[in-house]
């Protein structure tokens, strides 16, 4: 499982590199692509899925006895908190080259400092007609950035806490300023790589993201340090579970959303149309009338799956002091009254049933009763839905950190339990 792990982290380079790595590895598994603006020819003991906007995909296997199954969902997410690349992004200043960047989601800004980083997203070129522009995967392949910090000889202060601003202090430097230098820069050295004309180049979306490559640590190897914990984690789950489900009753279906660091109000984020169309061109394509496809709804049930703060060795009282995330200590039921997190006693019951039936490690997660965690994609779909849900993941440190840590045993814990929930 550690192998897995590390393979899809390694990829996980936009949201656009995770959802073409899982596009593949469900092509490998026999899936057939089905587009998103066509009709679909959906039969019993078909496997599907659909690519939405390029970086949000849904995946669905269809029992060849679904009419006496219900439709069981499991979510993540494939987006980070990262820095996105603006367009006409050149600055220069004391003889270096910088990039104009815009922050996207909710990133810790100082684990950023001193990191090599890479470049990568989607590039869009024109076609032989406007609405034909085409969309090609980008990475350079290698750092070719930095945020460097300031020595400690200009900020005494460094150790204290220093307010941080996106605008000041977290552009990158690309290069060292020259007279070939201009405006044009970075486009031209994209349509390089790319082998393209620099004039047929024109959008791009583009993510900064942390060079360094998965890292398994600890004197005994307990720990996996990494970008995107989360929510790869999660991503890794709900593939494998999918892959290796035999349920005959019933239909199986993930979705992988775009933009939930962002809030999700998005046409491929959970908080969008899009889980209703999925679902009704489904129900469609199997001859279902609208009460049939309501029943489906209201019938199934969606597992959200995400990262849960786990508890912080030298921060701990600031965790609930009885119902807490610890490292290695398997997949994590999360549970807030206020509905931050969707979880009735139910689905507390039927996912807590399915771990003890499976030998599956879990535990319980809250916080602190003066404390607020970020909501997640299961509040939103499941409201839209009128579906039951409940809330795991596995257990991290420092999340939103451009380095991540987790414990490598959770993985098997979270990847054993959508396997199990799609098959019981």
């Amino acid at each position: 499982m550690l192998g897995i792990l590390k393979n899809y982290l390694d990829n996980a380079l936009s949201p656009y590199h995770t959802t073409e790595y899982v596009k593949n590895i469900l092509k490998n598994a026999g899936f057939e692509e089905l587009k998103l603006d066509e009709c679909w020819n959906i039969t019993p003991g078909g496997k599907y899925y659909t690519d939405c906007y390029s970086s949000s995909l849904y995946a669905f296997t269809v029992g060849e006895d679904y009419k006496n199954g219900m439709l069981r969902i499991a979510a993540a997410h494939t987006d980070f908190p990262c820095f996105r690349i603006k367009p006409n992004p050149i600055m220069k200043s004391a003889g270096a080259v910088k990039l104009n960047i815009e922050p996207y989601g909710g990133a810790i800004y100082s684990t950023w400092l001193d990191r090599p980083l890479g470049i990568a997203g989607i590039v869009c070129v024109k076609g032989e007609k406007p609405f034909e522009v085409k969309e090609i995967l980008f990475d350079f392949g290698k750092p070719v950035m930095i945020i460097p910090n300031l020595a400690i000889h200009l900020n005494r202060n460094v150790n204290s806490g220093v307010e941080i601003n996106a605008f000041n202090d977290m552009m990158p430097v690309c290069a060292l300023d020259g007279k070939e230098i201009d405006e044009n820069y970075l486009t031209e050295k994209i349509a390089c790589k790319l082998g393209v004309d620099k004039s047929d180049l024109v959008s791009y979306d583009l993510c900064a993201y942390n060079a360094e490559r998965a890292t398994v640590a600890g004197i005994d190897d307990e720990f996996v340090i990494a970008k995107a914990l989360d929510n790869v984690t999660s991503v890794i789950a709900c593939v494998e579970g999918i892959v290796n489900s035999e349920r005959k009753a019933g239909i199986n279906l993930i979705a992988l959303y775009d933009h939930e660091e962002i809030g999700s109000k998005t046409k491929q984020g959970a908080d969008g149309a899009l889980n209703m169309f999925i679902t009704e061109k489904i129900a469609s394509s199997l001859g279902m009338n609208r009460e049939e496809y309501l029943n489906m709804l209201m019938g199934g049930m969606l597992l959200s799956c995400d990262v849960a703060h786990g508890v912080h060795p030298n921060k701990a009282s600031l965790t609930d002091p009885t119902v807490n995330a610890k490292l290695g200590g398997g997949v994590v039921i999360k549970m807030n009254y206020n509905q931050k997190y969707p979880t009735d006693p139910k689905s507390v019951g039927i996912i807590a049933s399915l771990c003890e039936k499976n030998g599956i490690e879990y535990q319980m997660f809250m916080n602190r009763a003066d404390k607020t965690g970020g909501s997640t994609i299961g509040a939103l779909a499941s409201s839209a839905m009128a579906m039951r849900a409940v809330d795991i993941g596995v257990a991290i440190l420092a999340m939103h950190s451009s380095m991540e840590t987790m414990a490598g045993k959770d993985q098997k814990s979270i990847t054993d339990l959508v396997t199990a929930y799609f098959n019981e």
